[in-house]
């Protein structure tokens, strides 16, 4: 069976540049939404959802709590991968022992 079947649309991937391109010129009002839509390409009840998604998300931005520290992500995503390095090493350990036991006890 092909992985592509007749009559079946993929849905499209919009990048995050252009769905807040598209909701500050819907929330600007400027144009008709089905003028925006058209320009962009997209469905006008999408042109509504993201500039709807943009008012309601709009005062995170200016919330001071949404800052990100970029040391905390770098040290953090250390710990991670140290983390994993230990993980390797045990799982390593825990193989060796286990092939061990297994040419001991003779089984297979």
């Amino acid at each position: 069976m092909s992985s592509k079947r007749a009559g079946i649309k993929r849905r499209r991937q919009h990048s995050a540049e252009l769905k807040a391109r598209v909701a500050l010129e819907a929330i600007q009002e400027r144009r008709t939404t089905n003028e925006i839509a058209a320009e962009y390409g997209v469905h006008p009840t999408q042109v509504s959802a993201w500039k709807r998604q943009a008012v309601e998300n709009l005062s995170v931005f200016f919330d001071g709590d949404v800052r990100v520290d970029g040391n905390a992500l770098k040290r953090q995503e250390s710990e991670l991968f140290e983390q994993i390095g230990r993980l390797k090493m045990e799982l390593e350990w825990l193989k060796k022992k286990y092939g061990a036991l297994r040419s001991i006890s003779g089984g297979s």
